[in-house]
């Protein structure tokens, strides 16, 4: 038997403000980790908060948040990150962190695994952001859709619709993922709407925890009273947010709920305690990337080249051809493996 503790956020971040985000991080790393958890997942963007303004109000009203969100947006080398390290390390506990990267100019809606040594086992960012998303956020490549060993099992991650992606979700169930983290975003806001509210994304996270036989972990935000006068309009919090949203949870690989769920407003963690060893169970019904699978009629390959806008290298001009310097990077260079599964 392998068991393993895991706890799920459910709690409101310090909204665009990244200390005090850093801080609540930090404060329920050290409660999940005395209460014996090997494994702790937070929401999307949790550090600094999910970017309400982009579906609060219209794009020029968005202006004056840009700046701020990026300022409150940590560098995955950066001292927040690394104080967030040291609480995993302090705490002997796996972190699946949800944050907005900053990379230089732009930022990317990304997960970071870090391990309970302090050092990050694992960088993505999302594929695609969504809808109003793409106002702010860069893309992800393939090089970041991976699956790890961990202390804890095979482990991945993604982002919030991801989940609605199949190609996307097959990649890492091709790998033979054991515990997936699921990080959303606060559901405080479109409740009421049949695919973007709470409902509609806990059937999804369930599915896949049944369509790949893994055990997924649910953490979200959630937005209260005083959090919503961080998007006013016209002096109320924006017609959009309902308050609460939360549903942090775990399911097993057969689909069933093994936490008690938190009321939909409450901040807190949800545990619980699994065993791999159920994973083999649910595979004997059906395992999509083995015996429940057809290679010989579908064929499918993930690129995970690593993309980056230039390649510093080689120089062609007309008659002219510079040699690399010694540091510099060229596309040869690049990473590239493509899994056919």
């Amino acid at each position: 038997m392998t068991t393993i503790r895991i706890a799920a956020v459910q709690a409101e971040p310090g909204w665009l403000d990244l200390a005090a985000t850093v801080d609540k991080t930090i404060a329920l790393i050290s409660e999940a980790a005395s209460e014996g958890a090997e494994l702790i997942a937070f929401p999307e963007t949790w550090l600094p908060g999910y970017p309400i303004f982009l579906w609060a109000y219209p794009v020029p009203e968005q202006i004056p948040f840009f700046a701020r969100y990026h300022a409150n947006s940590p560098t995955t080398d950066g001292p927040e990150i690394a104080a967030i390290s040291e609480a995993a390390k302090a705490g002997n506990i796996t972190v699946v962190l949800g944050l907005s990267e900053r990379d230089h100019g732009s930022l990317y809606m990304g997960q970071l695994i870090i391990g309970p040594d302090g050092e990050i086992q694992l960088q993505r960012r999302k594929l695609k952001p969504t809808h109003a998303e793409r106002m702010l956020f860069g893309e992800g490549d393939g090089s970041h859709l991976r699956v790890i060993d961990t202390h804890v099992g095979r482990l991945g991650a993604l982002n919030c619709w991801e989940h609605l992606q199949p190609l996307v979700k097959y990649s890492l169930m091709a790998q033979h993922e054991q515990i997936h983290v699921a990080g959303w975003p606060c559901f405080g806001i479109f409740s009421e709407h049949p695919s973007l509210g709470a409902s509609a994304s806990a059937d999804v996270s369930r599915t896949y925890a049944l369509e790949g036989g893994s055990f997924v972990v649910v953490a979200s935000q959630i937005i209260s009273a005083e959090g919503a006068q961080n998007f006013v309009m016209n002096g109320e919090p924006s017609p959009i947010i309902d308050g609460g949203g939360g549903i942090a949870r775990v399911y097993g690989p057969d689909g069933a709920l093994l936490t008690t769920p938190l009321p939909f407003d409450e901040e807190g963690l949800v545990y619980a305690n699994v065993d791999l060893a159920d994973i083999d169970i649910a595979k004997t019904f059906a395992d999509p990337v083995g015996h429940y699978s057809r290679p010989d009629v579908f064929t499918f390959a993930v690129d995970r080249t690593a993309r980056s806008a230039a390649q510093v290298g080689a120089i062609e001009a007309v008659g002219v051809t510079s040699a690399p310097s010694s540091d510099a990077t060229s596309a040869s260079e690049a990473t590239r493996e493509d899994d056919a599964v």
